[in-house]
């Protein structure tokens, strides 16, 4: 299972220097990372090499965040359609996708979907597809 902190922050100059400072300073590696905003506030997603670690850490400096399951694909090609043919599918099944980004494994330079939905049975639909999930990035 992998986790993402979602942490919510002011919309504001030096709001994202500060969330890393309190992970380098805890020394956390930060494997991705996603900031949106809207016009008063941030959300800030996160995966670490410590989420419960960066989640308490984050914390104990006043941050509101928690810890989301999100499920990580192996998109194994940067070929035009790959992410198209793992969304069609999930459409299919009727699975209703909260938020997505995409990452990159360091080892390979391939593409993860990562991304977070309504059903709880996402992951094992998709093994059943034969995708490969990954428990880090």
């Amino acid at each position: 299972m992998l986790q993402q902190i979602s942490i919510f922050t002011a919309n504001q100059k030096g709001a994202l220097s500060k969330i890393t400072a309190i992970l380098e300073k805890n020394n956390i590696n930060i494997y991705t990372m996603l900031a949106t905003d809207s016009a008063e506030f941030g959300i800030v997603r996160l995966i670490t090499d410590d989420a419960e670690k960066s989640e308490k850490a984050l914390k104990d400096a006043g941050y509101q965040c928690r810890l989301d399951r999100i499920i990580a694909v192996d998109m194994a090609s940067d070929k035009p359609g790959t992410l198209n043919h793992i969304l069609a599918d999930l459409n299919d099944a009727n699975v209703m996708i909260r938020y997505l980004y995409i990452s990159f494994d360091r080892q390979t330079g391939t593409p993860i979907a990562v991304f977070n939905t309504n059903d709880s049975e996402t992951e094992t639909f998709l093994r059943g597809k034969g995708y490969k999930l990954l428990g880090t990035l």
